[in-house]
């Protein structure tokens, strides 16, 4: 039974994320120290079947859609038990597939583009990675934010970012991106450390160096509340790209997106409007999860992977 704030979902559909795989293997484990056994899952699509006592904006047969909070996650499962703050009701003109690649990642660049970066019109964003789970969706969120959009990705996706929206394409395998870019406003890493060094020379002095693949900086240990050999760790960790930030008149800041209903919320009307669409690369089914996550791990899926945990269909 969910508790009095919790609602109790039947899972339709799962995305998979590269965050599985590093949680999975350890790589989080100062940050979100689980202890198996645990289940994987930060995506969910579903039907809520009960909800608890003091519970007021869900109901029974609900379709809903969440990304369930650090310490409660678990979606590669039929059912889980999701606050009610983290929960949103589904986009009606999306399947539960469809729904389902969405939160995390839709989530994460609400909060890099519209909390964190206040991007504006008129103003200049690169987003790395422009056909992944997190580009897809940055893309067509900075477009509709009245941004110029410059993006990275294989020649084979070109149409694709293009179609999203992206302005400029910069052929990653052939292409300097930083020897093309300059004047920018906003870097959305989601690579590597070299590529984090090379956006610096992309932005314009007060410029913003946002990543969300690391290293964590010590802002982002105080809010998580680390303790203090931990909080030392991620400073020395970020304190060579804080540096070189700071050199240029450029703020480096890390981002580790929080679950967050209300944003689901709004982010759903911006696909009912048809603002933002979903991308799904590949849908498995339930019973073959391990060779969904197989291929995310290989890190080529054009938006993002889905598992559906009803006979592959359903909405």
């Amino acid at each position: 039974m969910p508790g009095s704030d919790e609602v109790l979902v039947e899972i339709r559909a799962t995305g998979l994320n590269q965050l599985d795989s590093k949680i999975r293997d350890g790589a989080f484990k100062p940050i979100l120290p689980y202890k198996p056994p645990f289940v994987l899952g930060h995506d969910l699509a579903g039907v809520v079947l009960s909800v608890g006592s003091a519970v007021r904006r869900f109901k029974p047969g609900d379709a809903v859609y969440a990304r369930p909070r650090d310490g409660k996650i678990g979606t590669f499962a039929e059912r889980i038990t999701v606050d009610e703050a983290d929960l949103a009701h589904k986009p009606a003109s999306l399947s539960m597939e469809e729904a389902a690649s969405l939160p995390l990642v839709a989530l994460t660049v609400w909060q890099v583009l519209v909390e964190r970066a206040r991007l504006k019109a008129g103003q200049k964003i690169l987003i790395h990675a422009g056909s992944g789970g997190v580009g897809t969706i940055a893309i067509q969120l900075a477009k509709h934010l009245g941004a110029t959009v410059a993006t990275t990705t294989s020649a084979a996706n070109t149409d694709l970012v293009r179609s999203l929206g992206a302005d400029v394409v910069i052929d990653y395998r052939t292409q300097d991106f930083s020897a093309m870019l300059s004047g920018y406003d906003v870097v959305l890493n989601s690579l590597d450390a070299k590529t984090l060094e090379a956006s610096l020379k992309v932005l314009k002095p007060g410029g913003q160096l946002i990543s969300i693949s690391g290293p964590p900086d010590p802002t982002f240990a105080r809010a998580q509340g680390l303790n203090a050999l931990l909080r030392l760790v991620l400073r020395l960790m970020s304190a060579g790209i804080r540096r070189k930030a700071r050199r240029v008149g450029v703020d480096y800041s890390f981002l580790f997106m929080r679950a967050d209903g209300g944003q689901l919320g709004e982010i759903a009307t911006l696909i009912e409007d048809g603002t933002i669409r979903p991308v799904v690369d590949r849908t498995f089914p339930f019973g073959k999860l391990n060779e969904a996550m197989t291929y995310v791990d290989k890190g080529r899926a054009k938006g993002k992977v889905v598992v559906s945990l009803k006979g592959g269909g359903g909405s």
